[in-house]
């Protein structure tokens, strides 16, 4: 087993009001920042991912963002793989 880590970001739908990301927006605004725009908040989770290869830890953290991490209904997700370094097989 090789050992990854999945890099994921877990933001809300564009089509969902980020009411923490537009009182950033309005602090930087008020900071006299007014070219900063658009800004989403959401979460960054890192994990160690044991598996034969790097398909299956993409599956194996898709799932657990799907059955845990992210919300569906309101979230959109991003996994980025990465293989360790030496890792042994």
């Amino acid at each position: 087993m090789k050992t990854y880590t999945a890099h994921i970001t877990v933001t809300l739908r564009r089509a969902i009001l980020d009411v923490q990301g537009k009182t950033v927006e309005h602090a930087l605004h008020s900071l006299h920042m007014p070219q900063l725009t658009n800004i989403r908040i959401g979460k960054y989770v890192e994990m160690s991912v044991q598996a034969p290869d790097a398909e299956t830890a993409m599956e194996l953290a898709d799932e657990a963002c799907s059955k845990l991490l992210a919300n569906p209904v309101m979230e959109d997700y991003a996994i980025r793989i990465e293989e360790h370094e030496g890792a042994a097989a």
